[in-house]
């Protein structure tokens, strides 16, 4: 009995896949992969140890040795265009970090080049001003198959197995040697003596949790308290309690948003100017109503008229500008 043709087509197709997706993995790097053949000397992957430390990044490595702190390093990444680069930080974060940022040009020349990144602008990574020591072997970037490899040795002031290490990408090539932003980062613990690595990773909850409770605070409760004021008045003296119960949770919550707000900067860096001079705008008009609390004279009072001013007609004023 003939087989369908449909069935052909069928096998064909499968068959096209399963060959394109072994090809595929073929050609990524693994820690197995035998890599003598194209590493300048004196760089041997049988001599290193090998991790695969983020997605498809792959780091080769000596051990740290007491006597010189020197290591060998070999980090290879898929690439198509663009950069790849690996940074050394005392405190994890970019800025004050130092770099080796490898790529290959249209030509198809290959650079490897240390940055130092003062800051987060484009104008403050600072090309061939990092201050990792390197050693008298020539540092390289090799393209080998849809890989590129950044070979390079470091020698650390310190004997300080645990470093913390910046992996980072583009795929958009540096232009006269100035790097565009990565698309991506990780941070990672190493320790170069055991090869252990932990990941400290964008810290996405705090950034939620800073979010959900900005949001909740200042954008839910405050202003509820303020409604029960405006529209509760014929349940006295409910609406009094009501006002000042929502509007004390609301602070207290608002201004646990404005902690993991400062915890997130302290632990990202990130330079977002205007939002942080808001927040700093919203918890002080917060904390000028809670202060209004504090200092509510008797209804007989003669400063009492100015108290109304200020609680009624100030704060709000500013509130809503």
């Amino acid at each position: 009995m003939a087989v369908p043709r449909r069935v052909h087509v069928v096998l064909f197709v499968y068959i096209t896949v399963i060959l394109t997706a072994v090809a595929v993995h073929a050609q990524r790097d693994t820690c197995g992969a035998e890599l003598n053949t194209f590493l300048p000397a004196p760089f041997k992957s049988s001599a290193l140890l090998c991790k695969s430390v983020w997605n498809s990044f792959i780091l080769r490595y000596s051990k740290l040795k007491s006597e010189d702190n020197i290591t060998s390093i070999v980090l290879s990444a898929p690439y198509s265009s663009g950069w790849v680069g690996i940074g050394f930080s005392n405190d994890g974060k970019m800025v004050g970090s130092s770099a080796m940022v490898g790529w290959i040009d249209n030509q198809g020349r290959a650079y490897i080049k240390q940055y130092y990144l003062s800051n987060q602008t484009s104008s403050g990574v600072k090309v061939d001003e990092g201050k990792l020591l390197t050693t008298d072997v020539p540092s390289a970037a090799v393209l080998y198959g849809d890989n590129i490899y950044l070979v390079f040795q470091v020698k650390f002031p310190l004997h300080i197995a645990r470093q913390s290490v910046i992996l980072a990408f583009s795929k958009i090539s540096p232009n006269k040697f100035h790097l565009a932003e990565h698309d991506d980062k990780t941070t990672l613990s190493f320790d170069f003596s055991s090869g252990d690595s932990v990941s400290t990773n964008y810290p996405y909850q705090l950034k939620r949790n800073h979010g959900a409770f900005a949001i909740f605070g200042w954008g839910v409760l405050v202003p509820l308290g303020a409604i029960a004021a405006r529209y509760l008045r014929h349940k006295d003296p409910l609406w009094y309690y009501l006002h000042v119960l929502v509007q004390f949770l609301g602070y207290i919550i608002g201004f646990a948003g404005v902690v993991s707000g400062i915890a997130l900067y302290n632990r990202t860096h990130s330079n977002f100017t205007t939002h942080r001079s808001l927040g700093i705008s919203v918890l002080a008009l917060g904390s000028l109503q809670v202060i209004a609390f504090f200092l509510h004279p008797n209804k007989d009072s003669q400063v009492r008229k100015c108290w109304n001013q200020y609680h009624h007609w100030l704060v709000p004023h500013f509130w809503r500008s």
